[in-house]
């Protein structure tokens, strides 16, 4: 996590793997408690949009709108989002209260990583090498605990396998743009899309049913019910289509016949005086 100024971070430049230990706890006991939840900057995934819209039981454009802002990833050009803080002289998280976080359940998933730090977005590679990064902030008390951990303790304590597992696929797509030469643009149409299946699973799911999406491509039945309903189901079948959308890499065929109406239609107007 990025802090402001007189909460600077010091990350010793040393590889951490799943074995690694560490020394940490945080609990209201500290005197710091609740500190690290202000002046910072957290990027959402797209489980993070999932479980914390489900929490409130809002629409993901809501919480969308009221919670996050929109960025451009450096080096990729493709959209993600930040949790937006409060507009106060600490810019608070509009979650945290002095007795802790009130969505502690659903926090994301960088507050579940803290005091660690993943070094690679690619979810093979730290599937594969379990390259971490140790945070060690020196306003946090927390380090002055007794209790001991390896990573992989903490990644279990926390929850974090089924969030690196559901985000590994979106990870990965940032990664492979990121290898894309600079000159080789997506277009706004296409940034978009991944913006809208990566957060917005209401809008997405109306892309998939409302629009000529089904007409055009042959999706399995199964799938259908599933999305139709389960968020979770809906993201990976996104990440797939995304997939698809960036690198044509998948299983999505258009329909021949649907596709050669649909040239028909678009000859035909503008063939029309």
């Amino acid at each position: 996590m990025e802090t402001t100024e007189n909460k600077t971070a010091h990350i010793p430049p040393v590889q951490l793997s799943e074995n690694s230990r560490f020394q940490f706890k945080c609990h209201p006991g500290v005197p710091c408690f609740t500190h690290c939840c202000r002046g910072i900057d957290i990027m959402l995934t797209p489980y993070d949009v999932i479980r914390m819209k489900n929490r409130m039981g809002i629409p993901s454009e809501d919480f969308l709108a009221l919670y996050t802002k929109p960025h451009l990833l450096e080096t990729t050009d493709l959209p993600v989002i930040t949790l937006k803080m409060m507009d106060d002289e600490e810019r608070s998280c509009p979650f945290v209260r002095k007795d802790g976080c009130i969505i502690y359940e659903d926090r994301p998933t960088t507050c579940r990583y803290y005091p660690l730090g993943v070094a690679t977005l690619s979810y093979k590679e730290q599937q594969e090498g379990g390259f971490y990064i140790f945070i060690n902030e020196p306003h946090c008390k927390g380090f002055e605990e007794k209790d001991q951990w390896t990573v992989t303790e903490w990644r279990k304590n926390q929850g974090l396998d089924i969030h690196d597992e559901i985000n590994g696929m979106w990870a990965d797509l940032i990664v492979r743009k990121k290898s894309i030469p600079k000159n080789v643009q997506l277009t706004e149409k296409t940034k978009k899309m991944f913006f809208t299946a990566s957060y917005d699973m209401d809008g997405f799911r109306r892309f998939v049913f409302e629009s000529s999406f089904l007409t055009l491509y042959a999706i399995d039945k199964k799938i259908l019910e599933e999305i139709r309903t389960d968020d979770i189901a809906l993201l990976r079948f996104g990440f797939k289509w995304l997939t698809w959308l960036m690198f044509k890499e998948g299983d999505f065929r258009l329909n021949a016949s649907s596709v050669s109406e649909r040239q028909e239609k678009i000859k035909a107007r503008q063939q029309t005086p």
